[in-house]
């Protein structure tokens, strides 16, 4: 009788082991996702190379600790600040393609509100290059964009650990604002000339309704462009004003024309906030939730109170 050789049945459950980890690898290196507009997106493997065509994205892939795989940003990317040393592919309204293809990603970001930039989309996606496209709008909407962001780049994991912690850091503003029997009506203004506020449809409302607040500003867009006169009528207990790219130099509404008949200016409840933190749907954003609850109710959150929570600007 001849028995089988140790060595050969090793050999044998090598080589059967081996070919289940090679199909396994495989099954296990596709990665999907479905983004905003309902598109499957799949990478054989995580990327490594991703150009995100808005900041906001820029910012959810280096807090989930994706920002090594960041290959490039738009002209007007500085936060964080090492992406500054990256190089430019354009304005998110109209990224260079050329300059996009020639760094070889193997993923683009990109926004559902750049409408704009849809014909350079186009062109990526038929060069080839993966692209998927958020649409995040409320603070679920930039959860779940880091989230998917942490599946197409390998960082799943960290990702879901970030997004608990911002989630518990949400959940706290909420709870504690939830005690407050005040309501604040308030208006945020997104461009001072034109005047332009915000509506319901866009993060400035997902910051007011964290924090309990009301906008007056009841119709469903992001943007409503309005009048002196339209926020006379309104005459909110408070008046936010963002400054930053869309609103450079808003100046301080006391000082305009009949802004010293507004409720808000007579109370002192005139708020001057970073843009890239209260428009912005990115991780910061809960920064402006417990900038804006501290602001609002200073005897629940008082200014010396440490927030441990808050990373360094």
């Amino acid at each position: 009788m001849i028995r089988p050789s140790h060595s050969g049945t090793w050999f044998a459950a090598s080589v059967v082991s081996l070919v289940l980890g090679m199909l396994l690898g495989t099954a296990q290196a596709a990665l999907d996702v479905v983004d905003d507009t309902g598109r499957t997106v799949r990478l054989e493997a995580p990327a490594r190379r991703v150009i995100p065509l808005y900041g906001a994205f820029a910012e959810m892939l280096y807090a989930i600790g994706a920002g090594s795989a960041v290959a490039g940003r738009t002209q007007a990317d500085t936060y964080p600040p090492e992406i500054t040393r990256l190089p430019s592919v354009g304005t998110h309204m109209r990224p260079n393609v050329e300059m996009i293809l020639g760094l070889k990603p193997d993923l683009v970001v990109q926004s559902a509100s750049r409408r704009s930039a849809d014909p350079e989309t186009a062109r990526l996606a038929e060069a080839g290059i993966p692209v998927v496209v958020f649409a995040p709008r409320d603070f679920d909407g930039v959860f779940s964009a880091m989230e998917r962001l942490g599946i197409l780049t390998g960082t799943a994991e960290n990702a879901r650990r970030v997004v608990e912690d911002l989630r518990r850091r949400l959940d706290a503003v909420r709870s504690r604002c939830a005690g407050v029997s005040e309501r604040p009506r308030l208006v945020f203004e997104i461009r001072a000339d034109p005047l332009a506020v915000a509506g319901r449809g866009g993060m400035p409302q997902a910051v007011m309704e964290a924090v309990g607040a009301v906008n007056a500003v009841a119709l469903p867009d992001p943007i409503v462009q309005t009048s002196v006169e339209n926020i006379l009528a309104l005459d909110p207990d408070g008046y936010i004003v963002q400054k930053g790219p869309m609103n450079p130099s808003p100046g301080l509404p006391q000082q305009r024309p009949h802004f010293d008949r507004l409720r808000a200016v007579r109370s002192g409840r005139v708020f001057m906030v970073d843009e890239a933190l209260y428009s912005r749907p990115g991780p910061r954003a809960i920064e402006a939730a417990e900038d804006l609850a501290r602001r609002l109710y200073p005897s629940v959150f008082p200014s010396s109170e440490p927030n441990p929570n808050a990373p360094p600007r």
